[in-house]
């Protein structure tokens, strides 16, 4: 069976092309013990390595490391993979970065492989390429015309004004947008970038006249980097007066905003040693904290927080503490935020800035350390519904008291936590004279619409799993041994693949089979740092986790047909239970003729099924 699952001639990632040869000798060349103990504190025991996961908080080591076959496996969060993969997720780098630093370690020159992305790449990942340069060369001239331009100065000094240090400018690299209606256009004109093109980048826009002129102008400019760290937008504030205050760049092939949170690519590395995210709604906020020494801040850029960006935030932190404006919106849009955060597994808090002021002016006003002391006294995220819902309310006022303690008692009823259920109802009782008996009864009306499981959609299905301890049916026990002994085994591999071929029942255990079949039959002999490398991102933890099972090299042939029984039997004692069902329902009707000639096909079925 031909399957077409990676191209042979290499490895391609914007504008790159490394040969397979090159990145195998990459990863035969480099000790992934070496590379991961950069990062984790590793001991050795017996012939592999544990550490604590630094991509999830863990208190017992549970990330493993194969020297041997090359690769890492979190028993914990089910993060696995190789050195490329581990440098890829720590550092929130795309391959061709994690493969050069690799290559580096080696002393393997990969400069011959760098392609003139200008004429050479074709398609989209081109064109995204192409924008990204405009976007980088752009965002280079406006940070030189603020920091070392006269043109720039009034600029400058509004941004030193507002408290913001020559060293953070540098670090954020805020430009300035002249006052031309050409000045970028002509630039990038004259670096050889098509006009259409920059148009479409949302750079530029395009006159009646034909003239481009520049989207941006007489403007603080914010450059927006996407998780990889690549310069994809940018935010203009207006120097003066006038409208619109804010400029930004319009939705692009390379620039969606409710995909991307600001300051990511940075902050990812310390969110995750931490297991906290701090959010705030703009960047103005997050350049701040970080000059005020907070490094695990992110922003949504002044929009609600989507479900994508709020995925990305579970994926790398157990908590996260939301931090908007004091007032009114920022409160109503925090409570929106801390819902979505919760529904996928976040532990919240809230912090609350007082006075109705933004985190920006709170900390201009009342400096950094009380600024840190208020985000240290962020509020458990049922402390800060009370608080909310208590707005606009007159507590001393029956009918409000009353709406009051209904509405608290129904987000009290969301929670998971029976501790923490009782914890807010004594509290609920205590303040305004209330039995316990009383509210737990009226709380008890609230239990069934609370205690609806939330269904999984199917992006969240998607993401890192929780490995749990339970245990399996026999036929997922069985492909997963099946797997195991096939990455370890060309020859198990064929045998397997004669008997079942694509006929698992799991259908990450197909994807994994399927990349097996495809590795041995390119000529490929055991080796699972080889096979890893072909796996995409999401087969990555299953095939580390697998491939440290503790399972003997010397498998028999009598082991694997028993195996192989139980994947392939399994659609048949489905198909047996559909027919127990069909039966009860004919006698429910008391179709007794039905349910006999049922009775007798279910016999017949189970004696086929132990003689197989």
């Amino acid at each position: 069976m031909a399957l077409a699952i990676k191209e042979v001639q290499g490895v391609v990632h914007m504008g790159y092309r490394i040969p397979e040869e090159t990145i195998e000798a990459i990863r035969r060349s480099v000790d992934i013990v070496d590379v991961i103990s950069e990062y984790v504190q590793l001991k050795k025991q017996g012939r592999n390595y544990f550490g604590l996961c630094p991509f999830h908080g863990e208190k017992t080591p549970s990330f493993s490391v194969s020297p041997e076959k090359q690769i890492f496996h979190c028993f914990g969060c089910g993060a696995g993979g190789n050195a490329f993969t581990f440098l890829m997720d720590i550092e929130g780098i795309p391959f061709v970065e994690a493969a050069k630093r690799l290559a580096a370690k080696a002393g393997i020159d990969l400069s011959a492989y760098q392609l003139n992305v200008r004429g050479h790449d074709d398609g989209k990942a081109g064109e995204a390429k192409v924008m990204i340069e405009a976007h980088t060369l752009l965002k280079r001239f406006y940070h030189h015309l603020l920091v070392y331009t006269k043109e720039g100065q009034a600029a400058l000094d509004y941004l030193q004004a507002r408290g913001w240090t020559k060293e953070t400018i540098d670090r954020f690299e805020i430009g300035y947008a002249p006052d031309a209606p050409d000045a970028a256009a002509k630039l990038l004109d004259s670096h050889s970038f098509s006009l259409p093109m920059l148009e479409k980048a949302g750079l530029v826009t395009k006159k009646e006249d034909g003239r481009y002129v520049d989207r941006f102008r007489n403007r603080i400019m914010f450059p927006i980097l996407d998780h990889r760290g690549e310069t994809v937008g940018f935010s203009g504030r207006l120097l003066g007066e006038g409208q619109p205050k804010y400029v930004n760049s319009p939705e692009t092939p390379i620039f969606r905003k409710g995909m991307l949170l600001y300051h990511f690519h940075e902050a990812r590395v310390p969110i995750r040693k931490r297991q906290e995210a701090l959010l705030f709604e703009g960047f103005a906020d997050v350049i701040s904290a970080v000059q005020a020494g907070i490094d695990y801040a992110v922003a949504t850029m002044g929009t609600s927080l989507t479900e994508e960006q709020a995925r990305i935030l579970r994926r790398h932190a157990e908590t996260v503490t939301i931090c908007y404006d004091g007032d009114n919106a920022g409160m109503e849009a925090a409570w929106r935020a801390a819902e979505q955060l919760s529904a996928l597994g976040c532990r919240v808090k809230v912090a609350s800035i007082p006075n109705g002021l933004d985190p920006d002016e709170y900390i201009r006003v009342y400096g950094k350390d009380r600024f840190v002391g208020e985000i240290a006294a962020a509020q458990p995220l049922m402390a800060f519904k009370m608080n909310h819902l208590r707005r606009g309310k007159n507590l001393q006022h029956e009918g409000d008291r009353l709406r009051y303690i209904e509405e608290v008692l129904r987000e009290i009823g969301k929670l998971p936590s029976p501790v923490e259920k009782d914890y807010y109802v004594r509290q609920l009782a205590d303040e305004f004279s209330l039995s316990l008996s009383a509210l737990n009864e009226q709380l008890s009306r609230y239990k069934q619409e609370t205690s609806k499981p939330r269904e999984t959609s199917a992006n969240e299905k998607t993401s890192r799993p929780t490995l749990t301890k339970k245990l399996l049916p026999a036929f997922h026990n069985a492909e997963r041994l099946l797997l195991a002994h096939m990455m370890r085994s060309r020859d198990v591999a064929l045998f397997v693949q004669e008997r079942v071929g694509g006929r698992f029942n799991i259908e990450e255990h197909r994807a994994l089979a399927a990349y097996i079949y495809a590795f041995y039959e390119e000529g490929h002999e055991a080796d699972v740092g080889a096979l890893m490398i072909r796996l995409p991102d999401e087969l990555q933890s299953l095939a580390s986790e697998l491939s440290l099972l503790l399972v003997t090299d010397d498998v028999s042939e009598q082991e694997l047909a028993d195996y192989i029984k139980h994947v392939l039997n399994h659609p048949k004692w489905l198909m047996l239970k559909e027919k127990e069902q069909e039966k009860i329902e004919a006698e429910r009707r008391k179709d007794f003729l039905t349910a006999a000639r049922i009775a007798k096909e279910m016999i017949e079925m189970k004696k086929m099924l132990s003689s197989s």
